[in-house]
């Protein structure tokens, strides 16, 4: 796990403020997971937030909870893993597994309808193991409205790899970094980039004392990025809905599995005779690569497909569960 060094305190607190002071009013409130020491925590109650702090290591808990019991109601403490949230197995949960209901009324955060504003802001650092897999649980949990996102457009401000930040906000025809991760983030959220850290700004609870600083090959990889993702308000509308949300995910990473192959063949394999018709509609070029469509492109191809009645959702079904449970 990394922990921020003292000195990249003030520089959080100001992302996440947005250059603003608490000023009056109610105090806003901020779900922050990991904290460990609470470094970043103090800043942020520093800063006028009340905080939830969800802390899984029981190492410090002690510490955390010492800095709830000396204010006056600004930080609640609860022992959970953020991404644990929800598992797929049966029976009460045990800690640090947490429910999200459990969570929310906790938290006193009630849910609102997709559209509207922003009901909760979370902040935390993505641990480097499982990087991208924490960031597609939280995708498909957007994209399905499920977790968290029961209860809105939940903002996420998260310090990410350099190396992540750069697929997620790839552009298409780079075949090797424009990935299926892009075109759902690119999609689903609106991406802010709100500051690079060098890693040596980030302390770590490793043994050794060492920066595991994951390799990124031909990716650039020399900052820790926070980066600010916020769902899009107008997501669903057409014929996307969080209900057929999965298949469309699965149509994504499948095209991607071939980045390069044509979009006509790619149709001709779910058994559409139509093609043409299609892509004119669509105003799509007959030799589009897949890896050439924008993120908007997918989307208004899925719409199509959806309204044609040689596309059944059926086809895709064991392997959208497949990967779902795989997410999960």
């Amino acid at each position: 796990r990394f922990i921020a060094c003292p000195q990249l305190a003030r520089t959080v607190r100001r992302c996440l403020q947005g250059g603003a002071g608490p000023g009056p009013g109610p105090q806003p409130l901020l779900l922050e997971f990991a904290p460990g020491p609470g470094i970043l925590t103090r800043s942020l109650l520093d800063a006028g937030f009340r905080v939830v702090a969800l802390e899984s290591n029981s190492d410090f808990l002690t510490d955390l909870q010492s800095l709830e019991n000396s204010l006056d109601g600004q930080l609640k403490v609860i022992h959970g893993d953020f991404f644990r949230l929800d598992p797929m197995a049966k029976g009460a949960l045990k800690p640090p597994a947490v429910s999200s209901d459990k969570l929310f009324e906790t938290m006193g955060v009630a849910a609102v309808p997709w559209r509207a504003d922003v009901p909760l802001k979370i902040f935390g650092i993505i641990p480097q193991q499982l990087e991208r897999n924490r960031l597609w649980r939280l995708l498909f949990a957007m994209y399905e409205c499920s977790s968290i996102y029961r209860y809105g457009r939940v903002e996420l401000n998260l310090f990410i790899s350099e190396k992540e930040y750069t697929v997620l906000t790839a552009k298409p025809g780079k075949s090797k970094i424009y990935q299926a991760l892009s075109v759902l983030a690119q999609l689903g959220y609106e991406i802010e980039l709100l500051h690079k850290e060098p890693w040596s700004s980030f302390a770590t609870n490793l043994k050794n004392g060492a920066l595991a600083i994951p390799k990124a090959g031909m990716l650039p990889n020399d900052h820790f990025c926070l980066v600010r993702l916020t769902p899009q308000q107008n997501l669903f509308t057409g014929g996307l809905k969080p209900s057929n949300a999965s298949t469309f995910i699965f149509m994504v990473k499948q095209s991607f599995a071939k980045p390069k192959s044509k979009l006509t063949d790619r149709l001709n394999s779910w058994s559409l005779d139509n093609n043409d018709t299609l892509l004119k509609a669509l105003e799509i070029p007959k030799n589009a690569a897949m890896c050439n469509l924008y993120p908007e492109d997918y989307k208004r191809l899925f719409e199509a497909l959806q309204n044609s009645d040689l596309f059944a959702e059926t086809f895709f079904h064991d392997e959208v569960l497949a990967s779902t449970r795989t997410m999960n």
